[in-house]
């Protein structure tokens, strides 16, 4: 290679010392940001490909992600911090997610233990894909097992407003629940052709708050479902998601095994003891498809004939079962006093043993809510007394 030399005539360069040439620029400088060669182009905006700071160049600094400022939670009480009250403007928070609005209602009924949930309607909604979506709502109970406390709308078609005006009730609901377990309802697209439903957005109510007997309506925002990494252990290994909804886990050590709703009177004319068995709510499963096929085993002990067993039908297929049958065990209050009501919920397996969900003793040895439904179905006549009771991990003992 030959260049112009100091005195005009030409010079020759070897290849190597030209390859040389402008090879070490000096100190390391930082490596350029992939965007500033691919820039992003949006169709409002005319591509512009910015040229890098010479000053920012020669600080060795490693530049990590922008961090997200926390958005500003709105005035109001705690339990509406996820979003806006009826009546009350938007915060910027909705704008920001942009996932649209939940409208709809609670009533915590103490008188009859059950708190009722009016999904009203949806607005603002944002679909994946454009056109016409097909959505229903999902209420859940935390904490505690996610089919257990599951429950859904029906689906409406064909609107990006849909309006269910549905409620949904959950059974047995005591003021200790309402001031331990938030309510979640999730809006779900039901797609045709996927297979499992797409969320489109979540909200999350702390139940502390509610009044009993005392309607409280809510117009809240909705945010992205939360999902947290599921606990390496054996469900992990058989194929199952590796992530689950936050909150949902069942916390299997401490976690209730149900409760059952029992009517106890005593009829003066037939001369005994009706026992009814009306239903079950938030039983735990014990089927592979997250279910149970429950039914319940009544025994009142020591026996004094052959009728001092009794079982109800068995309901295919869920974790909150109404049976609504009635019993009857003949005998004197005296008799009655004496002896042990032993009930106990079992879940169905044909040909092999039926396993045991949970039971409860009544008797004049209980004690709290036990024994006074015990003792003031035997202390008044023909006066029926409904009581839900927790259900223990461990069956009854004939002998206690």
């Amino acid at each position: 290679m030959a260049c112009a030399g100091p005195a005009g005539g030409r010079q020759r360069v070897s290849m190597q010392e030209h390859m040389a040439i402008d090879v070490s620029p000096g100190p390391i400088q930082p490596i350029r940001l992939i965007s500033d060669y691919f820039p992003h182009f949006y169709p409002f905006l005319e591509p512009v490909l910015h040229a890098p700071d010479p000053q920012a160049m020669l600080t060795p600094a490693i530049h990590s992600a922008p961090q997200l400022q926390p958005e500003p939670e709105p005035e109001g009480d705690s339990d509406d911090s996820s979003g806006c009250q009826s009546g009350v403007t938007m915060p910027a928070a909705c704008h920001l997610a942009a996932l649209g609005t939940l409208e709809f209602t609670l009533l915590f009924d103490a008188d009859n233990s059950a708190l009722h949930c009016t999904a009203h309607r949806a607005k603002g909604l944002k679909p994946p894909a454009s056109g016409s979506v097909d959505t229903y709502v999902k209420a859940n109970l935390l904490p505690g097992a996610s089919k257990a406390s599951q429950l859904r709308t029906r689906t409406v078609r064909g609107t990006r407003g849909p309006v269910w005006e549905e409620t949904l009730t959950y059974h047995g609901f005591t003021r200790q629940d309402a001031g331990r377990k938030t309510l979640r309802l999730c809006v779900y697209e039901d797609s045709r052709l996927r297979r499992r439903a797409t969320p489109l957005g979540e909200l999350r109510v702390p139940l502390r708050k509610l009044v009993p007997n005392r309607a409280r309506g809510f117009d809240i925002c909705l945010e992205k479902r939360r999902l947290t990494k599921r606990p390496k252990r054996l469900d992990t290994a058989r194929g199952m998601s590796l992530y689950e909804e936050e909150g949902m886990e069942a916390e299997t050590s401490g976690e209730e095994r149900g409760r059952i709703l029992l009517s106890l009177c005593y009829s003066s004319q037939r001369g005994g003891l009706l026992v009814g068995v009306l239903r079950c709510a938030h039983l735990a499963p014990m089927d592979a498809n997250g279910y149970s096929d429950p039914f319940v085993r009544l025994f009142l002990h020591p026996s004094s004939g052959k009728k001092s067993k009794y079982k109800t039908s068995v309901r295919r297929k869920t974790l909150n079962p109404e049976f609504n049958e009635e019993f009857f065990y003949a005998g004197h209050r005296e008799e009655l006093a004496q002896k042990a009501l032993l009930v106990s919920v079992w879940d169905y397996d044909l040909g092999t043993a039926d396993d045991f969900i949970g039971g409860v003793q009544l008797s004049s040895r209980a004690s709290g809510e036990r024994l006074h439904h015990w003792r003031e179905c035997l202390s008044r006549s023909d006066r029926r007394l409904e009581l839900w009771h927790l259900l223990d991990s461990v069956p009854p003992q004939l002998g206690d």
